[in-house]
């Protein structure tokens, strides 16, 4: 797929197509590491999610804007999710599956990347108005008004990851032990966008959440309430985390645009070589995000903790009342 995708673009080329900077072993690394931790990322981003969804639904009301940008953020991680398998078994095989399945999936990942980083931005505007500018939020708590802004979150993540619909394909990739097909855009032109485009939207989140947040820090100086700073800091964890793993792969991807350009020094083959190690660490890294949150959630967040345990002791409840209706002898 394209740089900006993760799974593309020069990859091939660059390893395969390169007999003068010779990446074998890189290949290798990526097939055998990626998928396993890539397994590992999609089971603990499944449990946590659907439990999430799981709560908000039965202890939730799903009626406030909080909930819901929630309830939005754990649809958005899963749709993430959705799309890692078929990027584990790409790097074991190359892209093996249907021409049709390349455009839907790479709209799939994009539009969980867009909207999860949306979707944080909004919920760190909604913390900034609730603490520095109260008197602000008021209509902002109504349900329709979460819904739209909700609805507005999706449209946008889908119009930006609608090039990735459009304008990937699947093409052979020839070298010297056959043929591998790959899936990534048509051209140069839009994997450059592709990877221009995630940098701006996301340095851009960046530089708003850290406004915020510089403003929300000096005005919970002045105030002493016990649940304000609680709740900060679940939020606080949430973003600093998704920032702190996602900031190395946008800078990583832009590099790796530059040695695509031939950029010295990047077109330098230990340095070309060294960026496509980093890429695939920072990717590895990056894409973890999506199993993050729940366990935000369950360590920093008192109420989630409440409902687990809730949830955990119903269910326990339930399979003993099946297992002594089934079993005459208790």
């Amino acid at each position: 797929m394209n740089d900006s995708f993760s799974y593309t673009t020069d990859e091939f080329d660059d390893e395969y197509e390169d007999e003068v900077c010779e990446k074998a072993e890189l290949v290798q690394f990526g097939s055998i590491a990626i998928p396993v931790f890539l397994s590992v990322v999609i089971i603990l981003s499944l449990i946590g999610n659907i439990l999430v969804l799981a709560i908000l639904a039965l202890y939730e009301n799903l009626k406030t804007l909080n909930n819901i940008l929630i309830l939005n953020l754990a649809i958005s991680d899963l749709l993430f999710t959705a799309g890692l398998p078929f990027w584990a078994i790409y790097h074991i095989w190359g892209w093996v599956l249907a021409d049709k399945l390349c455009n839907i999936v790479s709209f799939i990942f994009y539009t969980g990347f867009y909207s999860s980083v949306l979707l944080l931005t909004v919920i760190t505007l909604h913390r900034y108005l609730a603490v520095v500018h109260p008197l602000s939020k008021q209509g902002g708590q109504k349900a329709g008004y979460a819904v739209a802004v909700s609805i507005t979150v999706w449209l946008v993540s889908i119009g930006a990851a609608m090039p990735s619909m459009l304008f990937s394909t699947v093409i052979t990739l020839p070298h010297k032990n056959g043929t591998t097909y790959a899936c990534q855009y048509k051209d140069t032109t839009w994997t450059n966008v592709g990877t221009y485009q995630q940098n701006f939207i996301f340095f851009a989140a960046f530089a708003v959440m850290s406004f915020c947040y510089v403003r929300i820090m000096r005005t919970i100086r002045r105030t002493r309430s016990h649940r304000k700073h609680r709740t900060l800091k679940l939020i606080f964890c949430i973003v600093a985390v998704f920032f702190l793993g996602w900031i190395p792969y946008n800078v990583v991807i832009f590099l790796r645009r530059l040695s695509h350009h031939l950029v010295p020094p990047f077109n330098d083959c230990d340095v070309s070589t060294g960026l496509d190690y980093a890429f695939f660490v920072c990717r590895l890294i990056a894409f973890s995000h999506c199993c993050l949150n729940p366990v935000f959630y369950a360590f920093v967040g008192v109420k989630f903790r409440t409902h687990l345990n809730s949830l955990l002791y119903r269910k326990s409840c339930h399979q003993s009342k099946v297992e002594e209706a089934s079993n005459p002898f208790i």
